[in-house]
């Protein structure tokens, strides 16, 4: 076994060589010039632009927090899981509560030091090996960002049907010639918000965040008094009455406590991963702590019990589940309503989007050749993917599942995230050398050419379990049907990428020093 481990790193490093050489030819002296590694957009903040405060924090995640799609994800949970509404409550109120932690650690050396997350991933990846976890972070970006656009354009959609009474009729890709023209304006509409520079984007989510939740206790209010006091008292057993879906058959109460409480996790694990981008802006851990504690769980509490009142309600209400709020909202039939929460469901949308979907992929193509793009060409690059994507959504990506989609989408930055917390506060003792995080040819961060195999391969070997326990098939027998029996979806891909991503690199990390 111990062969066959040494077999299995030699192959790996053998293809990391191969591919370095193809991908970053060596200038004279076998070194790379340093614009390869820095631009000002990966530079570390100076402490004179470190401006943000504890509210700072508070709106990006009142903006990452509220969205069409983190509401229809909530509202599919209290459905699938075949728990207690309150039991449901429970659980997204823990994962909050776990995220914030999660966030605090990636955030502290960003806060310490200013640097983006591309940068800190040279750390533990070294200073070229970093590009592959910054890129599958931008790529899932890219998705989310398809996805949140899609869900914009429906809001948009919504106003125009209303407006009009037209709702349109199918065209391509399985969306009728309003939505079309809905998402091609909310498309260019991002463009023009993302390249009026970073303030015009905090004035639009100071004013998104509270937006949604005006519309949202409204809608709440509103369906509640049609259904009547009692709902308060019955919103729990609404859901524990039907039968588990969704990858939840089969599980145990706790089973499904514990896969509802991850699948929130892994929606968040872009932002957790790359949390670094914003902490950077902070002024110190004080204010980064307050600002997790008072904009995520309070927004998750908040948001969460939004979501059960008005899931509930309206099943109380009409008899059926609907899964879109924008459908939800049509169906109440108020033409007041239907105008101010399709702005607001646009606006909150799109402020998700600006906030984990657009900004992180922008610094991690920037990471990827700092010479040749930057901060607004990456915008650019990902506006073009997440088009695809969006237009995309309703013809073939949905077919997947909502629940699979996440997990998978989760699975791939989980170890990632699991590596980096391990190398920095146990490998290396929190002790950061931020010059070296941009030399070239030298330094502690160059490793083996500037790639750490070692954390690398820890990479490598978590994923793909980790993407395994949301796909069993692709792993061999006795783990792929563990993992088939096991249940939940993949629900727990998060939690086992993260701990196997930690456990992997800290065993190899410590062989390596023997």
């Amino acid at each position: 076994q111990r062969f066959e481990r040494f077999r299995v790193y030699n192959s790996f490093i053998y293809f990391l060589n191969h591919l370095k050489k193809h991908r970053f030819p060596s200038t004279q002296g076998g070194t790379m010039s340093s614009k390869k590694l820095y631009n000002k957009d990966l530079a570390p903040t100076p402490s004179n632009k470190k401006n943000w405060g504890w509210f700072e924090i508070f709106n990006v995640w009142a903006n990452d927090v509220q969205s069409l799609f983190g509401y229809t994800l909530a509202a599919s949970l209290f459905i699938a899981s075949g728990l207690n509404g309150w039991a449901v409550f429970l659980a997204l109120i823990l994962a909050g509560f776990f995220i914030m932690w999660l966030v605090n650690l990636s955030g502290k050396p960003s806060v310490k030091h200013g640097i983006p997350y591309p940068v800190f991933a040279r750390v533990s990846m070294g200073v070229f090996g970093a590009n592959f976890p910054a890129m599958a972070r931008g790529l899932v970006a890219m998705f989310w960002y398809g996805a949140q656009t899609y869900a914009a354009s429906t809001a948009v959609a919504l106003l125009i049907t209303a407006l009009t009474g037209n709702p349109g009729t199918e065209m391509f890709l399985g969306m009728t010639g309003v939505m079309w023209v809905a998402f091609i304006f909310v498309s260019a509409f991002q463009v023009y918000l993302f390249w009026q520079g970073i303030d015009l984007v905090r004035k639009f989510l100071n004013f998104a965040g509270p937006a949604v939740y005006v519309v949202m206790i409204l809608l709440m209010i509103t369906i509640w008094a049609k259904v009547g006091g009692g709902l308060l008292s019955e919103v729990g057993t609404i859901f524990s009455s039907g039968e588990r879906s969704g990858g939840f058959e089969g599980l145990g109460s706790f089973g499904a406590f514990l896969a509802v409480f991850s699948i929130m996790v892994g929606y968040f694990a872009a932002v957790v991963i790359n949390f670094g981008d914003f902490a950077r802006f902070v002024k110190n851990e004080d204010e980064m702590k307050k600002g997790n504690l008072y904009g995520l769980v309070g927004n998750v509490i908040f948001f969460s019990f939004i979501t059960l009142m008005i899931t509930g309600g309206s099943i109380a209400l009409f008899g059926e589940y609907i899964a879109q709020p924008t459908d939800m909202v049509a169906k109440v039939d108020n033409t007041l309503l239907t105008i101010v929460a399709a702005f607001a469901f646009f606006a909150a949308t799109v402020g998700i989007n600006m906030v984990a979907n657009f900004i992180p992929p922008a610094y991690d193509l920037a990471n990827l050749m700092p010479s040749k793009i930057n901060f607004r060409t990456g915008g650019l690059i990902t506006a073009g993917f997440g088009f695809v994507i969006g237009a995309l959504w309703v013809s073939v990506i949905t077919k997947m599942g909502m629940f699979p989609f996440v997990n998978t989408l989760g699975a791939i930055l989980a170890p990632v995230f699991g590596i980096m917390i391990t190398d920095y506060y146990i490998v290396k003792k929190q002790k950061l050398d931020v010059k070296a995080l941009f030399k070239d040819g030298k330094g502690k961060y160059w490793y083996n050419d500037g790639f750490n195999y070692k954390g690398m391969l820890a990479w490598v070997l978590s994923g793909y379990v980790a993407i395994g326990s949301v796909w069993p098939s692709i792993l061999p027998g006795g783990v792929g049907n563990f993992f088939a029996n096991l249940g939940g979806g993949g629900g727990y891909a998060w939690i086992i990428g993260a701990a196997l991503g930690a456990i992997v690199h800290l065993a190899i990390s410590s062989a390596s020093k023997k």
